[in-house]
């Protein structure tokens, strides 16, 4: 059936899928690192919508692309997971396909040649879904507005390079743009063909796969800080004084004259500070003060030294 020709359809929830959605959205509430992550998405999630890989994507509002996590049940060598979610990777490429055509929801199978695709002019099915108790399960509308079938023709291309990589489905779910950035999120190898109905899961989940994304982001970026703050011994007021000058583009006998002191004395205390940091190079070195928020302060007598300098 073509996109073009689909129209919102009803989706019934059995007990057990109204089980497993239940359990697979508690458990995402305290998700807040990338051990949390990971087990939720090889529990509670693969209970409901089994996969071999999934790829999240966070966007800021002009497509760049800001984080990236990649979770999987499959041995995934370095290769096929640079091809699959690098930053050139299959999933990248696609996600900014389908925000180009306004797509929020794709599903592409790569056996059977029928792909479906969702626009993003409709309201998503998690936000428009109404559910109802009853002893046939529960009932909600699938609420989203077919595209024009753009979105998924022009995906057909992705089909070949699904199959080169060994899967042969994929389902695409995406927020909107939204002021705080969008997220993408694709899932990879479906056991059965994918259908609305994985759709249909995959947008109740959106608003929680979001902000999951969103914490795992401030997560690693709070211990990419505390990687580089962890130092054997703190930084010396001469070598922050020495990294400033160094950061002006000062040779060592240039910083020598300026501070009184030789220019071998001065390229004794950058060894010592290189060795600290765990660099090798000058630029290197301003890189990891940056990081250390070294240059926030000046050091003592630096508008005097600055004329002297001039």
């Amino acid at each position: 059936m073509s996109a073009s020709s689909m129209t919102p359809a009803l989706i019934i929830l059995s007990e057990r899928e109204q089980e497993y959605l239940l359990h697979a959205v508690e458990a995402a509430l305290p998700v807040d690192d990338a051990r949390q992550f990971f087990l939720w998405t090889q529990g509670p999630l693969q209970a409901l919508l089994p996969h071999q890989v999934l790829v999240a994507l966070h966007f800021e509002g002009q497509d760049r692309l800001l984080h990236m996590e990649c979770q999987h049940s499959m041995v995934l060598d370095a290769g096929l997971r640079h091809r699959l979610a690098g930053d050139e990777g299959l999933a990248v490429r696609l996600a900014r396909h389908c925000r180009q055509h306004g797509c929020r929801s794709l599903l592409l199978d790569a056996v059977h040649g029928a792909d479906d695709a969702h626009a993003a002019h409709g309201a998503p099915a998690a936000d428009a879904a109404q559910g109802t108790q009853g002893a046939q399960g529960a009932k909600a509308a699938l609420a989203v507005d077919t595209a024009d079938g753009s979105a998924s023709q022009s995906a057909a291309p992705f089909r070949a390079e699904l199959r080169a990589l060994g899967f042969n489905n994929l389902a695409l779910q995406a927020t909107s743009r939204l002021p705080g950035g969008s997220s993408v999120f694709v899932l990879l190898g479906l056991p059965h063909r994918p259908h609305a109905r994985h759709a249909y899961f995959l947008a109740l989940l959106l608003p929680h796969l979001h902000l999951m994304v969103q914490h795992l982001a401030q997560w690693r970026a709070a211990c990419a800080i505390a990687s580089v703050t962890v130092l054997s011994r703190p930084v010396s007021a001469r070598e922050v004084e020495i990294l400033h000058w160094v950061r002006e583009g000062k040779t060592n006998d240039e910083i020598g004259q300026i501070l009184g002191i030789s220019g071998l004395t001065v390229k004794n205390h950058l060894q010592r500070l290189y060795r600290l940091l765990g660099v090798s190079n000058r630029t290197h070195a301003i890189a990891r003060g940056a990081a250390l928020r070294l240059f926030e302060q000046p050091p003592p007598h630096w508008s005097r030294q600055l004329a002297f300098a001039a």
